[in-house]
């Protein structure tokens, strides 16, 4: 049977090939997601993911409170601006050898170090072991009136989250479901801001030496204070399901409820 196939393939007239047109009806064939895309169906599950990543875990929370430690701790113990300025920056120093000896990501570590530098800057500077805490409680009054603002002019922080996921970095704000979400999530982004200037600003304003508050005030409303705002931002994610389109003209659909 094979043979009479081959026969009839043989004496068929032939015809001269032409270039295939594509139709136009036809559905085409859908682009490969980004994997960042991929990994997300909703826009809780992608703002809970990247805030998570934020933060580093555990990990990065332990890689930022190692070196405020040193530094509070050995000025407690010896008075001695120097030799505090040294444990805190050497403390940075080992946590980024580590990770550089484990070939793991030092963002948070690098972070740390650049923080615990300038700390040190502004009390070499000026001699006084509290100013080492004025940089934070500056930088956090920074962070708080940008997003503040950024909820008043209606660009949400939270919401470029949401665009870096979708692809498009604006389309968020065509729902007011999801603008709504994201006004509510950098508000909760700004509250440990404000809680620690509205407490560790008139400590640092306070007669005395009071570097050893300023330190426990720190540590306390650091990252604690920073995964309790996160428990509230993951507790409010989860109460929705908002679907993320990726169509060509991405638009977030409403959530349902």
């Amino acid at each position: 049977m094979s043979e009479d196939v081959g026969e009839a393939a043989a004496t068929a007239p032939s015809t001269p090939s032409t270039p295939s047109t594509p139709d136009p009806s036809a559905p085409s064939e859908p682009e490969p997601r980004p994997e960042a895309e991929a990994a997300h169906d909703t826009v809780e599950a992608a703002v809970r993911a990247q805030l998570a990543k934020a933060l580093g875990g555990v990990r990065g929370m332990v890689e930022a409170a190692v070196p405020t430690l040193a530094f509070t701790g050995t000025y407690v113990g010896t008075d001695e601006i120097k030799t505090a300025v040294a444990a805190g920056v050497g403390a940075a120093v080992v946590l980024l050898l580590v990770r550089i000896a484990q070939r793991s990501n030092p963002q948070f570590v690098l972070n740390s170090l650049v923080g615990i530098g300038i700390a040190a800057f502004f009390a070499l500077r000026s001699g006084k072991a509290e100013d080492a805490f004025l940089p934070g409680i500056l930088l956090n009054a920074g962070y708080a009136v940008a997003m503040i603002f950024s909820i008043a002019v209606r660009w949400p922080v939270v919401g470029f989250i949401i665009g870096s996921v979708t692809g498009d970095p604006t389309a968020w704000r065509s729902d007011p479901g999801i603008l709504k979400l994201c006004m509510r999530l950098t508000w909760l982004l700004v509250l440990p801001c404000a809680v620690r200037v509205a407490v560790q600003y008139p400590i640092y304003l306070a007669d005395g030496d009071q570097s050893g508050l300023l330190g426990a005030a720190k540590i306390v409303m650091g990252w604690p204070l920073q995964v309790a705002a996160l428990a509230a931002m993951l507790w409010l994610l989860a109460r929705g399901r908002t679907p993320i389109e990726r169509d060509e003209d991405p638009v977030l659909n409403p959530r349902d409820s």
